[in-house]
Protein backbone atom coordinates (compact mmCIF):
# COMPACT_ATOMS: atom_id res chain seq x y z
CA UNK A 1 0.00 0.00 0.00
CA UNK A 2 1.03 3.31 -1.04
CA UNK A 3 2.36 5.34 2.16
CA UNK A 4 0.45 8.86 2.28
CA UNK A 5 -1.98 8.07 -1.02
CA UNK A 6 -5.77 8.77 -1.14
CA UNK A 7 -8.10 5.57 -0.84
CA UNK A 8 -8.15 3.87 -4.14
CA UNK A 9 -11.18 5.49 -6.31
CA UNK A 10 -13.68 3.84 -8.37
CA UNK A 11 -14.57 6.26 -12.25
CA UNK A 12 -17.77 6.04 -11.42
CA UNK A 13 -18.11 7.46 -7.92
CA UNK A 14 -17.49 10.90 -9.57
CA UNK A 15 -19.39 13.93 -11.22
CA UNK A 16 -19.84 13.88 -14.50
CA UNK A 17 -17.97 17.07 -15.67
CA UNK A 18 -14.26 18.28 -15.81
CA UNK A 19 -13.19 15.47 -12.86
CA UNK A 20 -14.35 12.37 -15.49
CA UNK A 21 -11.57 10.51 -17.34
CA UNK A 22 -10.50 11.85 -20.19
CA UNK A 23 -11.12 8.62 -22.30
CA UNK A 24 -15.16 9.00 -21.42
CA UNK A 25 -14.87 11.51 -24.33
CA UNK A 26 -13.35 8.77 -26.78
CA UNK A 27 -16.15 6.45 -25.93
CA UNK A 28 -13.67 3.55 -24.64
CA UNK A 29 -14.79 4.28 -20.75
CA UNK A 30 -18.50 4.81 -19.84
CA UNK A 31 -19.19 5.37 -16.12
CA UNK A 32 -21.84 2.93 -14.66
CA UNK A 33 -21.52 -0.37 -16.90
CA UNK A 34 -19.52 -2.59 -14.41
CA UNK A 35 -16.37 -4.45 -14.73
CA UNK A 36 -16.45 -5.01 -18.36
CA UNK A 37 -16.99 -0.94 -19.49
CA UNK A 38 -12.81 -0.93 -17.54
CA UNK A 39 -11.61 -1.91 -20.81
CA UNK A 40 -9.94 0.69 -22.26
CA UNK A 41 -10.82 2.07 -26.23
CA UNK A 42 -7.48 1.01 -27.14
CA UNK A 43 -7.65 -2.59 -26.14
CA UNK A 44 -11.60 -2.88 -27.55
CA UNK A 45 -9.90 -1.86 -30.99
CA UNK A 46 -6.65 -4.23 -31.20
CA UNK A 47 -7.39 -7.73 -32.57
CA UNK A 48 -8.12 -10.13 -30.48
CA UNK A 49 -9.55 -10.17 -26.68
CA UNK A 50 -5.60 -10.15 -25.48
CA UNK A 51 -4.97 -6.10 -26.15
CA UNK A 52 -2.16 -4.49 -28.60
CA UNK A 53 1.02 -5.99 -29.17
CA UNK A 54 4.49 -4.22 -28.16
CA UNK A 55 4.78 -3.37 -31.96
CA UNK A 56 1.29 -1.34 -32.44
CA UNK A 57 1.78 -0.14 -29.01
CA UNK A 58 5.00 1.00 -29.76
CA UNK A 59 3.45 2.75 -33.39
CA UNK A 60 0.79 4.51 -31.40
CA UNK A 61 3.10 5.72 -29.12
CA UNK A 62 5.26 7.51 -32.03
CA UNK A 63 2.18 9.15 -33.22
CA UNK A 64 0.92 10.02 -29.73
CA UNK A 65 4.07 12.00 -29.77
CA UNK A 66 5.28 12.56 -33.39
CA UNK A 67 3.10 16.22 -34.59
CA UNK A 68 3.02 19.80 -35.01
CA UNK A 69 5.99 20.65 -32.49
CA UNK A 70 8.27 18.61 -35.67
CA UNK A 71 7.39 21.86 -37.64
CA UNK A 72 8.42 24.77 -35.08
CA UNK A 73 11.60 22.56 -33.81
CA UNK A 74 13.80 24.52 -35.83
CA UNK A 75 12.47 27.44 -34.80
CA UNK A 76 13.31 25.99 -31.27
CA UNK A 77 16.83 25.59 -32.00
CA UNK A 78 17.20 28.95 -33.26
CA UNK A 79 15.99 30.16 -30.59
CA UNK A 80 18.05 29.03 -28.16
CA UNK A 81 21.29 28.35 -30.16
CA UNK A 82 23.24 25.03 -31.66
CA UNK A 83 23.71 23.98 -27.65
CA UNK A 84 20.27 24.26 -26.90
CA UNK A 85 20.13 20.88 -28.21
CA UNK A 86 21.53 19.43 -25.14
CA UNK A 87 18.30 21.03 -23.41
CA UNK A 88 16.49 18.69 -26.14
CA UNK A 89 18.21 15.12 -25.26
CA UNK A 90 17.45 16.79 -21.46
CA UNK A 91 13.86 17.00 -22.06
CA UNK A 92 13.92 13.96 -23.72
CA UNK A 93 15.37 12.20 -20.61
CA UNK A 94 13.01 13.97 -18.66
CA UNK A 95 9.70 13.25 -19.76
CA UNK A 96 10.35 9.54 -20.74
CA UNK A 97 11.14 9.00 -17.05
CA UNK A 98 8.01 10.71 -15.70
CA UNK A 99 6.33 8.68 -18.46
CA UNK A 100 7.85 5.19 -16.39
CA UNK A 101 6.66 7.01 -13.35
CA UNK A 102 2.79 7.16 -14.68
CA UNK A 103 3.09 3.61 -15.41
CA UNK A 104 4.35 2.91 -12.04
CA UNK A 105 1.34 5.50 -10.27
CA UNK A 106 -1.28 2.99 -12.44
CA UNK A 107 0.38 -0.31 -11.08
CA UNK A 108 -1.00 1.14 -7.13
CA UNK A 109 -4.26 0.35 -7.70
CA UNK A 110 -6.44 -1.69 -10.70
CA UNK A 111 -9.07 0.89 -10.12
CA UNK A 112 -6.24 3.94 -12.34
CA UNK A 113 -6.41 3.14 -15.66
CA UNK A 114 -6.16 7.07 -17.08
CA UNK A 115 -4.10 10.01 -15.89
CA UNK A 116 -7.22 11.68 -14.42
CA UNK A 117 -7.34 8.66 -12.06
CA UNK A 118 -3.68 8.95 -10.80
CA UNK A 119 -4.86 12.69 -9.93
CA UNK A 120 -7.49 11.60 -8.48
CA UNK A 121 -5.29 8.10 -6.60
CA UNK A 122 -3.28 10.83 -5.51
CA UNK A 123 -5.25 13.86 -4.21
CA UNK A 124 -8.90 12.82 -4.59
CA UNK A 125 -11.39 14.40 -6.53
CA UNK A 126 -9.63 18.07 -6.49
CA UNK A 127 -6.40 15.70 -7.87
CA UNK A 128 -9.01 14.38 -10.73
CA UNK A 129 -10.22 18.31 -11.68
CA UNK A 130 -6.85 19.50 -11.56
CA UNK A 131 -5.15 17.05 -13.99
CA UNK A 132 -8.24 16.77 -16.11
CA UNK A 133 -8.75 20.67 -16.38
CA UNK A 134 -4.78 21.01 -17.44
CA UNK A 135 -5.29 18.09 -20.28
CA UNK A 136 -8.52 19.98 -21.37
CA UNK A 137 -6.67 23.34 -21.70
CA UNK A 138 -3.53 21.80 -23.31
CA UNK A 139 -5.82 20.15 -26.04
CA UNK A 140 -8.10 23.73 -26.57
CA UNK A 141 -4.82 25.64 -27.13
CA UNK A 142 -3.07 23.20 -29.50
CA UNK A 143 -6.83 22.87 -31.31
CA UNK A 144 -6.00 26.71 -32.02
CA UNK A 145 -2.61 25.88 -33.09
CA UNK A 146 -3.59 23.64 -35.79
CA UNK A 147 -5.87 26.39 -36.80
CA UNK A 148 -3.28 28.83 -37.38
CA UNK A 149 -0.82 26.09 -38.60
CA UNK A 150 -3.45 25.34 -41.71
CA UNK A 151 -3.87 29.32 -42.40
CA UNK A 152 -0.34 30.01 -42.40
CA UNK A 153 0.47 26.68 -45.00
CA UNK A 154 -2.18 27.18 -47.04
CA UNK A 155 -1.28 31.08 -47.60
CA UNK A 156 1.97 29.73 -48.34
CA UNK A 157 0.77 27.52 -50.99
CA UNK A 158 -1.88 30.11 -52.47
CA UNK A 159 -0.55 34.13 -51.77
CA UNK A 160 -2.43 36.46 -52.70
CA UNK A 161 -5.99 34.77 -51.86
CA UNK A 162 -8.83 36.92 -51.02
CA UNK A 163 -12.33 37.19 -50.85
CA UNK A 164 -15.10 39.96 -50.81
CA UNK A 165 -17.72 39.96 -48.79
CA UNK A 166 -19.37 43.13 -49.30
CA UNK A 167 -18.41 47.02 -50.16
CA UNK A 168 -15.35 47.47 -47.99
CA UNK A 169 -15.43 43.94 -46.47
CA UNK A 170 -12.47 41.81 -47.59
CA UNK A 171 -10.67 38.98 -46.22
CA UNK A 172 -8.00 37.49 -47.60
CA UNK A 173 -4.52 35.87 -46.26
CA UNK A 174 -3.99 33.22 -43.46
CA UNK A 175 -7.55 34.52 -41.74
CA UNK A 176 -9.53 34.09 -44.82
CA UNK A 177 -7.74 29.89 -44.71
CA UNK A 178 -8.65 30.17 -41.08
CA UNK A 179 -12.00 30.58 -41.66
CA UNK A 180 -12.49 28.00 -44.42
CA UNK A 181 -10.76 25.42 -42.83
CA UNK A 182 -12.83 25.78 -39.64
CA UNK A 183 -15.90 25.39 -41.72
CA UNK A 184 -14.56 22.42 -43.56
CA UNK A 185 -13.41 21.06 -40.41
CA UNK A 186 -16.97 21.62 -38.32
CA UNK A 187 -18.96 18.38 -39.48
CA UNK A 188 -16.09 16.71 -37.90
CA UNK A 189 -16.77 17.76 -34.75
CA UNK A 190 -20.09 16.38 -34.57
CA UNK A 191 -19.04 12.96 -34.86
CA UNK A 192 -19.72 11.49 -31.91
CA UNK A 193 -17.63 8.05 -33.09
CA UNK A 194 -14.49 8.94 -34.22
CA UNK A 195 -13.13 5.76 -34.87
CA UNK A 196 -12.50 6.55 -38.83
CA UNK A 197 -10.72 9.84 -37.58
CA UNK A 198 -8.53 8.27 -35.00
CA UNK A 199 -7.52 5.70 -38.15
CA UNK A 200 -6.53 8.67 -40.05
CA UNK A 201 -4.46 10.36 -37.64
CA UNK A 202 -2.37 7.79 -37.47
CA UNK A 203 -0.69 8.42 -40.56
CA UNK A 204 0.86 10.97 -38.32
CA UNK A 205 4.48 8.77 -37.90
CA UNK A 206 4.75 8.23 -41.58
CA UNK A 207 3.48 12.00 -41.72
CA UNK A 208 6.46 12.94 -39.52
CA UNK A 209 9.21 10.63 -41.70
CA UNK A 210 7.92 12.29 -45.20
CA UNK A 211 8.41 16.16 -43.70
CA UNK A 212 12.12 15.01 -42.81
CA UNK A 213 12.38 14.04 -46.22
CA UNK A 214 11.33 16.75 -48.25
CA UNK A 215 13.08 19.30 -45.96
CA UNK A 216 16.58 16.93 -46.72
CA UNK A 217 15.34 17.10 -50.75
CA UNK A 218 14.52 21.02 -50.41
CA UNK A 219 18.16 21.52 -49.32
CA UNK A 220 20.24 19.29 -51.44
CA UNK A 221 17.92 18.60 -54.55
CA UNK A 222 16.40 21.81 -54.97
CA UNK A 223 19.15 24.21 -54.20
CA UNK A 224 18.69 25.70 -50.71
CA UNK A 225 21.65 24.41 -49.12
CA UNK A 226 23.27 24.66 -45.23
CA UNK A 227 24.12 28.29 -45.47
CA UNK A 228 23.06 28.67 -41.94
CA UNK A 229 25.66 29.09 -39.69
CA UNK A 230 23.27 30.32 -36.51
CA UNK A 231 24.93 30.87 -32.91
CA UNK A 232 26.32 29.05 -30.56
CA UNK A 233 23.92 30.36 -27.80
CA UNK A 234 21.25 32.71 -27.27
CA UNK A 235 20.11 33.04 -23.52
CA UNK A 236 17.45 35.58 -24.04
CA UNK A 237 15.66 32.82 -26.52
CA UNK A 238 16.20 29.78 -24.21
CA UNK A 239 12.74 29.48 -22.34
CA UNK A 240 10.99 29.78 -25.52
CA UNK A 241 12.87 26.60 -26.87
CA UNK A 242 12.85 24.84 -23.98
CA UNK A 243 8.87 25.17 -24.35
CA UNK A 244 8.65 24.33 -27.94
CA UNK A 245 10.74 21.06 -26.99
CA UNK A 246 8.92 20.05 -23.96
CA UNK A 247 5.88 20.59 -26.00
CA UNK A 248 7.07 18.28 -28.33
CA UNK A 249 7.07 15.82 -25.50
CA UNK A 250 3.37 16.12 -24.61
CA UNK A 251 2.03 12.78 -24.71
CA UNK A 252 1.85 11.69 -21.33
CA UNK A 253 -2.17 11.93 -21.11
CA UNK A 254 -2.46 8.94 -23.77
CA UNK A 255 0.30 6.97 -21.98
CA UNK A 256 -1.90 5.47 -19.45
CA UNK A 257 -4.29 4.06 -22.23
CA UNK A 258 -1.17 2.74 -24.57
CA UNK A 259 -0.47 0.65 -21.15
CA UNK A 260 -3.94 -0.53 -20.81
CA UNK A 261 -4.44 -1.53 -24.12
CA UNK A 262 -1.16 -3.91 -23.79
CA UNK A 263 -0.96 -7.94 -23.61
CA UNK A 264 2.31 -8.13 -22.03
CA UNK A 265 2.26 -4.17 -19.66
CA UNK A 266 5.22 -5.02 -18.12
CA UNK A 267 6.88 -4.00 -21.37
CA UNK A 268 5.53 -0.79 -21.70
CA UNK A 269 8.76 0.15 -20.42
CA UNK A 270 10.89 -0.50 -22.57
CA UNK A 271 8.49 0.47 -25.24
CA UNK A 272 8.21 4.08 -24.03
CA UNK A 273 12.29 4.14 -24.23
CA UNK A 274 11.97 3.00 -28.03
CA UNK A 275 9.39 5.67 -28.77
CA UNK A 276 11.44 8.62 -27.23
CA UNK A 277 14.75 7.68 -28.84
CA UNK A 278 12.45 7.31 -32.32
CA UNK A 279 11.00 10.81 -31.97
CA UNK A 280 14.27 12.59 -30.31
CA UNK A 281 16.55 11.03 -33.75
CA UNK A 282 12.95 12.66 -35.52
CA UNK A 283 13.09 15.69 -33.98
CA UNK A 284 17.31 16.23 -33.81
CA UNK A 285 17.24 15.67 -37.82
CA UNK A 286 14.41 18.05 -38.63
CA UNK A 287 15.97 20.69 -35.85
CA UNK A 288 19.64 20.58 -37.36
CA UNK A 289 18.25 20.50 -41.15
CA UNK A 290 16.10 23.35 -40.59
CA UNK A 291 18.77 25.72 -38.78
CA UNK A 292 21.47 24.67 -40.88
CA UNK A 293 19.90 25.01 -44.54
CA UNK A 294 18.06 28.68 -42.72
CA UNK A 295 20.01 29.58 -39.67
CA UNK A 296 18.55 32.38 -37.44
CA UNK A 297 15.67 33.29 -40.48
CA UNK A 298 14.23 29.98 -40.06
CA UNK A 299 10.74 30.59 -39.74
CA UNK A 300 8.14 29.39 -36.69
CA UNK A 301 7.14 26.41 -38.82
CA UNK A 302 9.83 25.35 -41.05
CA UNK A 303 7.86 25.16 -44.05
CA UNK A 304 6.93 28.63 -44.40
CA UNK A 305 11.04 28.76 -45.57
CA UNK A 306 10.91 26.40 -48.18
CA UNK A 307 11.41 27.57 -51.86
CA UNK A 308 7.67 27.94 -53.57
CA UNK A 309 6.86 26.00 -56.47
CA UNK A 310 8.58 23.28 -55.57
CA UNK A 311 7.04 19.60 -55.51
CA UNK A 312 8.87 18.89 -52.41
CA UNK A 313 7.93 21.73 -50.35
CA UNK A 314 4.20 21.19 -51.62
CA UNK A 315 4.47 17.26 -50.57
CA UNK A 316 6.04 18.85 -47.40
CA UNK A 317 2.93 21.46 -46.76
CA UNK A 318 0.22 19.10 -47.94
CA UNK A 319 1.56 16.63 -45.73
CA UNK A 320 1.99 18.87 -42.55
CA UNK A 321 -1.41 20.00 -43.51
CA UNK A 322 -2.96 16.71 -43.42
CA UNK A 323 -2.66 16.03 -39.57
CA UNK A 324 -3.86 19.19 -37.92
CA UNK A 325 -7.26 18.35 -40.31
CA UNK A 326 -7.91 15.13 -39.11
CA UNK A 327 -6.94 15.36 -35.82
CA UNK A 328 -8.42 18.78 -34.24
CA UNK A 329 -12.14 16.65 -33.89
CA UNK A 330 -9.62 14.48 -31.75
CA UNK A 331 -8.36 17.53 -29.91
CA UNK A 332 -11.83 19.48 -29.24
CA UNK A 333 -13.85 16.43 -28.47
CA UNK A 334 -12.47 15.54 -24.72
CA UNK A 335 -13.57 19.16 -24.20
CA UNK A 336 -17.08 19.20 -25.69
CA UNK A 337 -17.69 15.84 -23.99
CA UNK A 338 -16.57 17.27 -20.47
CA UNK A 339 -18.93 20.66 -20.94
CA UNK A 340 -21.79 18.58 -22.29
CA UNK A 341 -21.91 15.82 -19.35
CA UNK A 342 -21.77 19.26 -17.04
CA UNK A 343 -23.77 20.75 -18.58
CA UNK A 344 -25.82 17.32 -18.84
CA UNK A 345 -26.49 17.56 -22.61
CA UNK A 346 -26.80 14.02 -22.88
CA UNK A 347 -27.67 12.37 -25.61
CA UNK A 348 -29.61 15.77 -27.15
CA UNK A 349 -28.34 16.29 -30.46
CA UNK A 350 -28.83 19.67 -31.08
CA UNK A 351 -27.56 20.84 -28.77
CA UNK A 352 -24.05 18.67 -28.80
CA UNK A 353 -23.57 20.60 -32.07
CA UNK A 354 -24.30 23.53 -30.80
CA UNK A 355 -21.67 23.29 -28.26
CA UNK A 356 -19.09 21.99 -30.44
CA UNK A 357 -20.27 24.70 -32.87
CA UNK A 358 -19.39 27.35 -30.33
CA UNK A 359 -16.38 25.65 -29.57
CA UNK A 360 -14.88 25.80 -33.24
CA UNK A 361 -15.93 29.56 -33.47
CA UNK A 362 -14.23 30.35 -30.26
CA UNK A 363 -10.83 28.95 -31.71
CA UNK A 364 -11.22 30.78 -34.84
CA UNK A 365 -11.58 33.62 -33.34
CA UNK A 366 -8.46 33.39 -30.94
CA UNK A 367 -6.42 32.12 -33.83
CA UNK A 368 -7.41 34.79 -36.14
CA UNK A 369 -6.77 37.21 -32.71
CA UNK A 370 -3.17 35.30 -32.11
CA UNK A 371 -2.06 34.06 -35.45
CA UNK A 372 1.27 33.88 -33.90
CA UNK A 373 2.16 29.49 -34.36
CA UNK A 374 5.63 29.60 -32.59
CA UNK A 375 4.68 32.03 -29.75
CA UNK A 376 1.55 29.77 -29.03
CA UNK A 377 3.33 26.38 -29.05
CA UNK A 378 6.33 28.15 -26.83
CA UNK A 379 3.35 28.84 -24.26
CA UNK A 380 1.54 25.66 -24.18
CA UNK A 381 4.35 23.77 -23.87
CA UNK A 382 5.85 26.21 -21.42
CA UNK A 383 2.40 26.52 -18.89
CA UNK A 384 0.47 23.20 -19.51
CA UNK A 385 2.81 20.54 -21.30
CA UNK A 386 5.58 21.17 -18.20
CA UNK A 387 2.91 20.46 -15.41
CA UNK A 388 1.40 17.64 -17.90
CA UNK A 389 4.83 15.92 -18.40
CA UNK A 390 7.08 16.96 -15.52
CA UNK A 391 5.23 18.08 -12.82
CA UNK A 392 2.32 16.28 -12.28
CA UNK A 393 3.76 12.60 -12.51
CA UNK A 394 6.16 13.84 -10.23
CA UNK A 395 4.03 15.33 -7.36
CA UNK A 396 1.26 12.45 -7.79
CA UNK A 397 4.14 9.38 -7.71
CA UNK A 398 5.65 11.47 -4.47
CA UNK A 399 1.69 11.60 -2.92
CA UNK A 400 1.31 7.79 -4.14
CA UNK A 401 4.39 6.45 -2.76
CA UNK A 402 5.48 8.56 -0.31
CA UNK A 403 9.07 9.09 0.09
CA UNK A 404 9.86 7.03 2.79
CA UNK A 405 9.03 4.22 0.17
CA UNK A 406 11.67 5.87 -2.56
CA UNK A 407 15.57 6.02 -2.26
CA UNK A 408 16.97 8.83 -1.43
CA UNK A 409 18.12 9.24 -5.14
CA UNK A 410 15.27 9.01 -6.44
CA UNK A 411 13.61 11.87 -4.11
CA UNK A 412 15.89 14.20 -4.89
CA UNK A 413 15.96 13.75 -8.78
CA UNK A 414 12.57 14.43 -8.55
CA UNK A 415 12.43 17.10 -6.43
CA UNK A 416 15.16 18.52 -9.02
CA UNK A 417 13.02 17.75 -11.80
CA UNK A 418 9.96 19.62 -9.80
CA UNK A 419 12.54 22.73 -9.44
CA UNK A 420 13.58 22.76 -12.34
CA UNK A 421 10.18 22.25 -14.23
CA UNK A 422 8.61 25.10 -12.47
CA UNK A 423 11.34 27.23 -13.50
CA UNK A 424 10.74 26.04 -17.07
CA UNK A 425 7.23 27.15 -16.68
CA UNK A 426 7.47 30.22 -14.82
CA UNK A 427 9.97 31.71 -17.57
CA UNK A 428 8.81 30.18 -20.40
CA UNK A 429 5.01 31.32 -19.87
CA UNK A 430 6.45 35.03 -19.12
CA UNK A 431 8.59 35.07 -22.23
CA UNK A 432 5.72 33.32 -24.47
CA UNK A 433 2.92 36.39 -23.19
CA UNK A 434 5.48 39.09 -23.35
CA UNK A 435 6.91 38.02 -27.06
CA UNK A 436 2.80 37.90 -28.17
CA UNK A 437 1.95 41.32 -26.40
CA UNK A 438 4.74 42.42 -28.00
CA UNK A 439 3.45 41.10 -31.67
CA UNK A 440 0.15 43.56 -30.71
Amino acid sequence: MANGGAPPRSPSDDSPGFEQPLLYAHGGLQPGKGPAAARDHEAQCSPGDGGATSLRTCFNGLNALSGVGLLSIPYALAEGGWLSLVLLLFVAAVCCYTGQLLQTCMSASPAVRSYPDIGARAFGRKGRFAVSLFMYAELYLVAIGFLILEGDNLDKLFPGTSLTLGPGIVVSGKHLFIVLVSIAILPTTWLRNLSVLAYVSASGVLASVVLVFCVLWAAVVDGVGFQGKGTMLNVSGLPTALGLYTFCYCGHAIFPTLCNSMKEKDKFSKVLVICFVACTLNYGSMAILGYLMYGDDVESQVTLNLPEGKLSSKLAIYTALINPFSKYALMVTPVATAIEEKLLAGNKRSMNMLIRTFIVISTVVIALTVPFFGHLMALVGSLLSVMASMLLPCICYLKIFGTATCSRAEVVLIVMIIILGSLVAASGTYSSLQKIIHEF
